[in-house]
């Protein structure tokens, strides 16, 4: 790299760190834990990158970039910020930013984003700033890194006009996801109008939906359950010229690539909606954020009216260590009624364990204790409690995909392992044709790791 970074953070290590890999990589630094000293060097025109931490001693570096955008237009400024919430991504965005990264951050990938920067110094910023609502409520709540990669997605995306196409499992909140998108975007005043698939029944349902959405905010719930013939409808829907046309999101709980290959979902359709794809995290894979969801839904059902409730250190394991396969919806669900039926300030383990008795998961609770069930009988169970978790309403269509789906990827990296990674064997024994399984690893994105057997 050749060129002049200005490092501004109030942290000594990240200032020393930062100096070190930067000068190995042919950089010129200069490092300040003060802005008041970062605005001077801007405006002497010293630096062609700023690395700068968000709060400071003397000041926000947010706030600095409207400033340093009039005096030094084209400087990419690289916002770092241990204030890890969408609002921070979706600021730094809207104040021109050239990139924004959550701490803790991966050094090496800072460096290759510097690089960029470097690479495209005196290049315009394309995002334009304007007034945008401050308030930080936002509905998503994490701190993980791929909460963190989410929310640097959806502010790239929240002001463009592109289809944005959200996918994920059943209340990961994708519905959420399109209602911020819309909330903090140019269109935020114009109406957010949800769409299914008895809008699109009859010919007259497209031309009532846009007469409602009004050059809005358009989501189109699971475009997966949507038949070839409203799929059509949809299509002229979108091409259609007009002086109001909406901006087309869509969630979908199923990867649409394999409707696609079956012919359910009309190739047109599906490019139209994928301008942009979200992939929603499950609980799974963000479980160090299940705590911070747990207080945060516990203090929402006090505020409420409920009564104060906080989870005992044994309770807070038990709900970190639970498979969750209604995710964020369940979680919430699960506060509430502790909530409501907890005897003491202190929620126990044993409330938790009787409040997710009668909640579905696809695995027991680990207790240590062997079980001799046979699979039918405890898949029936799981697949009963599923259901009773609907109460009276029926789970959302597809549900024979979806629960397929559940089986068969562990089933094929179980048995990819058994055969140390060998797809002849593991076609073999699953009784499948190879060429199969090769579709399946793809399909469903699985890792194979060849092996020598122990054994």
């Amino acid at each position: 790299m050749d060129g002049t970074v200005l490092v501004a953070d109030d942290d000594r290590t990240i200032r020393t760190v930062l100096t070190q890999a930067l000068t190995r990589a042919g950089c010129k630094v200069h490092a300040t834990s003060s802005l008041t000293t970062l605005m001077r060097w801007v405006a002497e025109g010293r630096g062609d990158v700023v690395i700068s931490d968000v709060m400071m001693p003397d000041g926000n570096g947010l706030e600095m970039l409207p400033k340093i955008h009039e005096d030094r237009p084209g400087l990419p400024v690289i916002i770092i910020s241990a204030q890890n919430t969408i609002m921070t991504a979706i600021k730094a965005n809207e104040a021109q930013a050239y990139d924004y990264l959550p701490k803790p951050f991966d050094l090496p990938d800072l460096m290759k984003r510097t690089a960029r920067a470097l690479a495209s110094r005196g290049a315009k910023a394309s995002v334009a700033t304007d007034e945008r609502a401050t308030n930080d409520e936002l509905p998503l709540i994490g701190q993980t890194p791929v909460m963190q990669s989410l929310y640097s997605v959806m502010a790239r995306v929240m002001n463009t006009d592109i289809a944005v196409l959200i996918t994920g499992e059943s209340g990961t909140g994708k519905t959420a996801i399109a209602r911020a998108i819309h909330d903090f975007s140019d269109r935020r005043t114009l109406p957010f109008v949800t769409m299914t698939t008895a809008d699109l029944q009859d010919i007259e349902g497209p031309a009532r939906v846009l007469a409602r959405v009004k050059g809005g905010t358009l989501l189109i719930e699971e475009i997966a359950d949507i038949d070839l013939v409203a799929q059509a409808r949809l299509v002229r829907m979108m091409d259609a010229p007009g002086e109001h046309v909406p901006r087309f999101l869509a969630t979908s709980l199923v990867d649409l690539s394999g409707k696609l290959d079956s012919g359910a979902l009309r190739q047109d359709l599906y490019y139209r909606l994928g301008g942009a794809s979200l992939s929603v995290p499950s609980l799974r894979e963000r479980v160090e954020d299940i705590a911070l969801l747990a207080s945060h839904f516990l203090s929402k059902a006090e505020a409420e009216g409920l009564s104060q409730r906080v989870l005992s250190e044994e309770a807070g394991k038990l709900i970190h260590d639970y498979r969750w396969p209604g995710n964020v919806r369940q979680l919430e669900n699960a506060m509430r009624r502790l909530s409501l039926t907890s005897r003491n300030d202190a929620i126990t383990r044993a409330e938790v364990e009787m409040v997710l008795g009668n909640q579905p998961d696809l695995e027991p609770v680990l207790t240590g204790e062997m079980t001799t069930e046979k699979l039918s009988a405890s898949v029936e169970r799981h697949l009963r409690r599923y259901f009773d978790l609907h109460g009276g309403s029926l789970p959302p269509s597809g549900i024979y995909a979806r629960i397929l789906r559940e089986f068969e990827q562990p089933l094929i990296e179980i048995s990819l392992e058994a055969t140390a990674g060998n797809q002849a064997k593991c076609a073999d024994l699953l009784g499948i044709n190879r060429n199969t399984l090769r579709k399946k690893i793809t399909d469903l994105d699985i890792r194979v790791t060849r092996r020598r057997k122990l054994m």
